[in-house]
């Protein structure tokens, strides 16, 4: 199998993150957290969009009813087709940001935070239904990242970025049970970042100054490695009309001499089959 990359979309984010297909609107979602940016980007046409906020924005899934829901520096906000926003969850917290979220099988988000100097503990993982409603599902997270679920639901990988491994809960009705390793990232090989599932329940992580993405059996076997020409490899995500392209988010932030990919979106065509993700219920 040819793992080979292309640039899907030539950029410089400082903190590219949060690929995310959009089914409704057969686009990539994805992110510069730093740069308080939002792009789309259109496959099939190559059209691109860019939306700016006034905040820091660690993830952006897309809504049932139409519209976004944002992870941001101060909450959890929910962005209407008419381009307006709304708070739907308003918490902040000084010298805190949101960092990556996912949507669950029943369509709560399952938002992370972090410290801006990522103190051990600082962070939290909380699942936040339509409502509103907040539970706060882990609470001593140093830099809380990559979240998925296996294809039937019943198990949710989880990273912090900081302990380099992958743990896997036991997941029923928004709770999870019985934590523990399905992989611990070897020394000198990066941090693991973002993850997402395929269809065979194979976990995909993205290494932050590793240069690749890894996918690991659910049994923690290494079965795949996908090596790229920049460090900072943040998350990945699979896109197109049959889901079988999976996009990597890079990021230049830190790197005293970054690589010219470095803050793309690059995308791997027929690297396996992923999941469809469910939208968020809000």
């Amino acid at each position: 199998m040819n793992l080979s990359y292309d640039v899907a979309v030539r950029a410089e984010a400082t903190l590219g993150e949060g690929p995310t297909w959009d089914a409704a609107e057969a686009r990539l979602l994805w992110l510069d957290i730093l740069g308080g940016r939002i792009h789309t980007y259109d496959p099939a046409t190559g059209r691109r969009t860019v939306r700016v906020t006034d905040q820091h924005v660690g993830a952006a899934k897309p809504r049932a009813g139409g519209g976004l829901v944002l992870n941001l520096r101060d909450g959890v906000a929910l962005l209407d087709p008419d381009g307006s926003r709304r708070w739907l969850r308003h918490e902040p917290v000084p010298g805190r940001r949101a960092n990556d979220a996912a949507v669950a099988p029943d369509g709560s988000l399952w938002a992370g935070t972090m410290r801006y100097d990522e103190a051990p503990g600082g962070g939290t993982l909380s699942r936040i239904t339509a409502d509103g409603t907040a539970a706060t599902v882990l609470d001593d997270v140093t830099v809380s990242n990559g979240t998925g679920w296996s294809p039937d639901g019943r198990l949710m990988y989880y990273i912090d970025s900081p302990t380099r491994r992958v743990d896997v809960f036991d997941h029923a009705d928004g709770r999870v049970t019985g934590r523990r390793q399905l992989v611990e990232i070897e020394d000198g090989a990066g941090f693991p970042d973002g993850l997402t599932v395929d269809a065979d329940g194979c976990v995909w992580v993205a290494l932050w100054d590793g240069a690749a993405v890894r996918r690991y059996t659910p049994d923690g076997v290494l079965d795949r490695t996908i090596a790229l020409p920049t460090p900072r490899v943040t998350a990945c995500a699979f896109g197109g009309a049959d889901l079988t392209d999976l996009y990597i988010t890079t990021a230049r932030v830190g790197l005293d001499s970054p690589h010219p990919v470095a803050g793309s979106l690059l995308v791997v065509p027929g690297a396996g089959k992923g999941l469809a993700q469910p939208a968020f219920a809000g």
